[in-house]
């Protein structure tokens, strides 16, 4: 198997580099401002502004004439006309290659942030697979070992209990955290603690954590 570069560039957003081409998932107004530039193929889980910034992607495809973006449908149509024929629009089930990735499609919805706020749509990504980015929702990729969970940490929609679980139920070799811009270096510790040797178990998942901008091998 040929190995992946992966770089936290700030949040959610990850650029993973492989045989020479760039994906970049869900470009979003708390990522670096270049986080998709250089990039090959962007994906982007859903249309919430810590995922999905206009000005970044329009960057970005600017840079690379050849780039393209894959997305579900709420995102789509708020950029496809300005991009003709970039912008392609994917839902659960679906399958594609985009810089040289294997991606399947998983998930429909976002997870509940209150029954007073409206539902949106939002889908995961598995790259070739063996690493999972599940934006704002916790799903499972059924059918699948997962070597490397992107780990959403901090969320108005989630508790320490439900990332454990969640970890379990994934059952990777690695976790590394991402939706993470809201949190102290205090948090850090304490998420880094419960989530290490120290915290209840993860079944043998390795806890990392990205500052952004650094990379690690996979």
């Amino acid at each position: 198997m040929i190995s992946m570069k992966l770089t936290k560039k700030g949040h959610a957003c990850v650029r993973i580099e492989k045989d020479g081409q760039t994906l970049v998932i869900d470009p979003g107004a708390f990522s670096e401002a270049d986080a998709a530039v250089g990039a090959d193929a962007i994906l982007v889980t859903h249309e919430h502004l810590d995922h999905f910034d206009e000005e970044r992607l329009r960057t970005a495809l600017d840079a690379n004439p050849a780039a393209q973006i894959w997305t579900l449908h709420s995102v789509a149509h708020h950029i496809s006309a300005a991009f003709p024929g970039r912008v392609n629009t994917i839902g659960e089930g679906d399958s594609f290659t985009a810089a040289g990735f294997d991606i399947e499609v998983h998930g429909q919805l976002h997870a509940i942030i209150h029954p007073d706020i409206p539902r949106i749509t939002n889908v995961g990504y598995l790259l070739d697979g063996t690493l999972f980015h599940p934006g704002d929702a916790l799903t499972v990729p059924a059918g699948h070992r997962v070597d490397t969970l992107m780990l959403p940490v901090h969320a108005p929609w989630n508790k320490f209990a439900e990332l454990l679980d969640y970890v379990r139920a994934v059952g990777p070799r690695r976790a590394i955290d991402i939706h993470d811009a809201l949190l102290s270096d205090v948090a850090h510790t304490v998420y880094g603690r419960m989530l290490g040797p120290e915290g209840p178990g993860t079944e043998g998942a390795e806890h990392l954590r990205l500052t952004p901008g650094e990379s690690l091998t996979l």
